[in-house]
């Protein structure tokens, strides 16, 4: 549509040094097999993982003693016994297990290179692609370039290491598959080693296959290696399988192993870039920035640290952009379990969180960008997962609070759990299923397709929506109140000095509640099903309370105007009805209570952790202020960005949302349609006054690209994927045509335009 700014896309990060820390090394994955790439010279580790390589299986943690505790807890809010009603919730609600089991490391790639020193290699470059998805590491010893290349095929299901030099035989190295525990591994021939275990007593059991392919030379065992001399090139192929999948994971992982390795390393890496390719090149962005001073031929680690001294660099805000893409096209693809809170990178037998599935916001914020970042496929993995919750979900709806439907609290797992999880301070909160169902409906305004509505998504709405109806109660003031529950996963104050966390009607879940019940009954019409359901929740949205403003004219979080232990709390919970529902957005007193709201967050120091302020790039969004949009772009660059650009929860831990929650902000200041209309360049900031976007979707089944200069929109293009009417937010005069037909003109200002559209056709957008 538009020509390129540079002819380039800043899509490449490289560094100058091999990786000392995890938070250095690179990561390559195919959804299922991930791994990161630390480029070491005589001991390279490829630390190693597999989705479903978790502990304990599934078990009954429900507490069959919470139906007769919630009326309990209730009249102990009521009458201001928060304390007490914290400990009788901790008793008599939480789960019977406390703890939900953790994601774990599937253990390490070991590569020995006997006799190579760092201090004697010189041209040392270690690269990730992001249009390729591989990792490349070469350098110079003496006379000779070494040099490996890494990436997880989805293809072939196996991750695929090369080796060569450029002088004959001179390759030497040996190779073993590690874990600390519960593992054996043994080197079965001159060029296999398996990996064989367990995630202790009651995890899945595993099994791993390391097979080298020599190009010359010659292979050995040596203990539990593999051991190979005077090769010219060696090409390494790993494969991994679960009992979680497959009852003959064993003889699975061979099979896969045996195929990937029957293939030449050339059509290998063709197979593999073909495939990633299909995801990556959907989308394009880039933004003008002055490259006189070789940014771009600048080590990202150095970027980055320019960035902390507060130079701008807008080829890094690009760069992290399309990394978020990379990162979810790697750790969720059809078929596989969806992205934890590391993605499926975890290096750790008991990672932060567990690096399971918290549903209070983080593995929300991972599938953010899937629809408008024209990955609508990748989304798949969490509906399977909310279909594995089901079951579990609906025995914990009945047993635990009597009511029909289904529901989660706060965290999941693997086996789809449902039951309360840690304390009742964070864990006694049961909207989680239903925000889920929020992008079931996501993924049906993006794409219209009404079978999946049908079968998939309004089912799982349905059962979500009346769970809530039934937790539902009518209090004396004729109204519908939601509770105990909790604000995730924030703290207030009471008069007397006490401090509470349980609470009723907090702003978050009475937003949830209404948002799925408007969502349930579009849904119901547009499919003509569900009359009399339609109407009670109908009914219940007129009962639900309103909104409510607190002293400081901000939105309040809580039903009663608490004080807040913490004015700076990471979470936004109640600023829900802004991103990712619109909701306040419709009432200019809520929204400008909300706003009221995040500035008092701000002020206090909010936004503390990567993805805290990624939630807040779309808030802003939102608010259509992109300037404040893009300070929070650069406050996670500087604050929240470890050196390989992977997102940090203080101190220095990884979670994944922040990348993927920055994407998605970043995709709706370029892109909005959330209030029926399709609004180009909402947000922009001052400092992108130049760029173009390629690629974006739109609900009502659009595909956007966009080219703007001077900070206005210059032209765009809209592709109609279903047919149908287009509504157009116009800021400016503009024409609209179709090839030379002009369909439709628009003076500008605010003017909302429609056009009919045909399913496959282009239409150019000209401002005029």
């Amino acid at each position: 549509m538009v020509s390129s700014i540079h002819g380039k896309q800043d899509t490449r990060l490289f560094y100058r040094k091999p990786a000392k820390k995890w938070l250095q090394a690179l990561p390559v994955g195919n959804g299922r097999i991930g791994a990161m790439v630390h480029g070491e010279i005589n001991r390279e580790v490829i630390q190693l993982n597999e989705d479903t390589v978790w502990t304990r299986g599934p078990i009954n943690r429900n507490n069959p003693d919470s139906l007769q505790t919630i009326d309990v807890l209730r009249k102990l809010l009521a009458e201001g016994k928060v304390e007490e009603a914290h400990d009788m919730a901790d008793m008599g609600i939480m789960g019977v297990a406390r703890r939900q089991p953790p994601y774990q490391t599937l253990g390490e790639l070991n590569l020995f290179f006997p006799g190579q020193r760092e201090s004697e290699v010189s041209d040392y470059r270690r690269e990730l692609d992001l249009q390729t998805g591989i990792v490349k590491i070469s350098y110079r010893i003496g006379d000779t370039v070494f040099t490996r290349e890494v990436f997880s095929s989805a293809p072939d299901q196996a991750l695929i290491v090369r080796i060569t030099a450029d002088k004959p035989n001179a390759l030497r190295f040996g190779a073993n598959l590690f874990r600390k525990f519960d593992s054996v591994t043994e080197a079965v021939s001159a060029d296999t080693v398996n990996l064989d275990g367990q995630c202790g007593a009651w995890g899945t059991k595993f099994h791993a296959r390391l097979h080298a392919v020599l190009e010359g030379g010659s292979s050995r065992t040596l203990g539990d290696h593999f051991y190979i001399e005077e090769a010219d090139a060696v090409t390494l192929v790993l494969t991994v399988s679960t009992d979680f999948r497959y009852e003959q994971y064993r003889e699975r992982c061979q099979e896969e192993l045996e195929q990937a390795a029957r293939i030449p390393y050339t059509q290998l890496k063709e197979r593999h870039i073909a495939e990633y390719r299909q995801w990556f090149d959907r989308m394009e962005l880039e933004l003008a920035y002055d490259y006189s001073g070789n940014l771009h031929e600048l080590p990202t680690n150095e970027r980055l640290a320019r960035v902390k001294n507060g130079e701008q660099d807008l080829g890094l805000v690009t760069l992290y952009f399309h990394y978020g893409r990379y990162l979810l096209i790697s750790s969720s693809r059809p078929g596989t379990i969806p992205a934890n809170l590391q993605g499926i990178w975890n290096d750790s037998y008991v990672p932060p969180w567990d690096s399971k599935y918290t549903i209070n916001i983080n593995i929300q914020m991972n599938y953010w960008p899937a629809e408008i970042c024209n990955l609508s496929e990748l989304h798949f993995p969490l509906f399977d997962h909310l279909e594995r919750m089901l079951p579990n979900g609906q025995e914990s709806a009945k047993s635990m609070y009597g009511a029909r439907g289904f529901m989660c609290h706060h965290n999941t797992d693997l086996w789809g759990d449902t039951a309360p999880t840690d304390f009742a301070r964070a864990g006694l909160w049961q909207m989680g299923a239903a925000w889920l169902c929020f992008h079931l409906w996501d993924h049906y305004t993006f794409s219209l397709d009404r079978s999946f509505l049908s079968e998939r998504g309004y089912p799982l709405m349905k059962e979500a929506a009346l769970f809530i109806l039934d937790f539902l109660f009518k209090g004396e003031d004729g109204k519908l109140h939601i509770g105990p529950t909790v604000s995730p996963e924030n703290i207030f104050k009471l008069p007397n000095g006490q401090v509470g966390r349980l609470c009723m009607d907090p702003a978050m879940d009475i937003q949830i509640a209404r948002g799925l019940f408007e969502r349930c009954i579009e849904a119901a019409g547009i499919l003509q099903i569900d009359e009399e359901l339609r109407s009670e929740w109908a009914e219940a949205l007129t009962l639900l309370p309103d909104p409510k403003v607190g002293k400081y004219g901000q939105l309040q979080e809580w039903d009663e105007d608490y004080e807040e232990f913490d004015p700076g709390h990471r979470h936004l919970s109640h600023l829900f009805g802004v991103f990712p529902d619109d909701q306040l957005l419709r009432d200019e007193r809520w929204a400008e209570a909300a706003r009221v709201a995040l500035e008092r967050r701000l002020e206090y120091g909010g936004g503390g952790t990567g993805w805290s302020t990624a939630w807040i790039v779309s808030l802003w969004a939102r608010f259509l202020e992109g300037d404040r949009a893009d300070e929070m772009i650069t406050k996670l660059l500087q604050s929240s960005t470890a050196d390989n650009m992977l997102d940090l929860h203080p101190p220095l831990i990884f979670q994944i949302d922040g990348n993927l929650g920055a994407t998605a902000g970043i995709a709706e200041m370029l892109l909005q349609s959330h209030e029926g209309n399709v609004r180009l360049l909402p947000a922009l900031p001052s400092s992108w006054s130049e760029g173009r976007v390629k690629g974006l979707r739109a609900r009502g089944g659009f595909e956007v690209s966009l080219q703007w200069s001077e900070s206005r929109l210059q032209r765009a293009e809209i592709v109609s994927l279903n047919g149908g009417v287009c509504k157009l937010a116009a800021a400016s005069p503009v024409e609209i045509r179709q090839g030379d037909r002009l369909v439709a003109t628009a003076s500008g200002v605010s003017d909302e335009i429609e056009f009919p559209t045909e399913q496959g056709a282009v239409y150019q957008i000209i401002v005029v």
